[in-house]
């Protein structure tokens, strides 16, 4: 049996990414600042993240969903502790979850990770300038990450949903939620479900010839 980590896992994409690979008989273990997870942890502890990898043992599957939004202001009126706040949790979580599952997966020659980038990460969402900043930094780390990984059977890959509708993007202001789903052709906000279909497909042995790339699940937004 594979064995899976999702971070953010307890509500919004992760959740439902959770629910995904548990349905596929992947044991999921659920990571997440939430006392109901099964690791109650800040992605962004390195340390944190370390202990809960070594007591997991074996993963086979690495999901990076956990996610903040950020300052919903204009750059120079966002503050030190907000900006670095929304990178350790986007950018620098999925770095320190990537890093410490890498080498079991590359000794065992299998492994699938998907991170959570976001159509803000190709795009810019204007008055989310720490939240973009990070997403396309997302972007960046899966590009180099699965060209270091292309020949080990570890495949790398994001996703960049636009406005899914979740807790997190609950927190946007209506305006912002409108601007984002005034930009996509369907005209609606994407379901974490359909999101969770996507993930699953990648982290399956069925995605073999595709790392380092980024998948566009947007409503038709952004199809590049």
């Amino acid at each position: 049996m594979r064995r899976a980590i999702v971070t953010g896992a307890q509500s919004g994409i992760g959740e439902a990414c959770v629910a995904r690979l548990r349905r596929e008989g992947i044991e999921t273990f659920s990571l997440d600042l939430s006392p109901d997870a099964d690791f109650s942890l800040d992605v962004s502890d390195s340390a944190a993240v370390n202990r809960a990898v070594a007591e997991i043992g074996q993963i086979d599957i690495l999901i990076n969903s956990a996610g903040i939004i950020g300052p919903n202001l204009p750059l120079w009126e966002v503050d030190d502790r907000s900006w670095q706040k929304t990178l350790d949790v986007n950018i620098t979580g999925v770095f320190n979850l990537c890093r410490a599952v890498v080498p079991g997966m590359r000794e065992r020659g299998w492994g699938r990770i998907v991170t959570m980038a976001s159509i803000a990460g190709k795009e810019g969402n204007p008055n989310l300038s720490a939240y973009s900043t990070s997403k396309a930094a997302v972007i960046g780390l899966t590009k180099s990450l699965g060209k270091e990984l292309a020949t080990s059977g570890v495949l790398v890959n994001a996703i960049a949903p636009a406005v899914i509708e979740t807790p997190m993007n609950a927190a946007n202001t209506p305006e912002v939620l409108d601007y984002m789903i005034s930009k996509i052709p369907m005209g609606r906000l994407g379901r974490a479900d359909e999101v969770a279909n996507l993930v699953y497909w990648l982290a399956s042995d069925e995605c073999s010839f595709s790392t380092g790339s980024v998948y566009d699940i947007s409503g038709g937004r952004a199809t590049y």
